[in-house]
């Protein structure tokens, strides 16, 4: 099986950090040396290991700003 390489070419931010010490974060990811996207997924301290995560393109960490701008997050929470 190939070796699945990273790098982490911003850290953006970090969004919470669990019991075990993986952090949920925001970054701006190239795997195996392909085009970088933001990502926000779970890492383990060293980052080494990784969890599921979800990948966005520029223009839809665009359209996400966008998107969460126009939340309410005080009008949601009662919903």
């Amino acid at each position: 099986m190939p070796e699945i390489k990273h790098e982490i070419k911003k850290h953006i931010g970090i969004l919470s950090e669990n019991s075990k010490g993986w952090k949920k974060e925001v970054n701006y990811v190239s795997w195996n040396e392909r085009t970088p996207k933001v990502e926000i997924r779970e890492w383990s301290e060293d980052y080494e290991r990784v969890g599921k995560g979800l990948t966005f393109t520029n223009e839809e960490v665009e359209r996400l700003r966008d998107i969460f701008g126009a939340i309410d997050v005080k009008k949601l929470v009662k919903a």
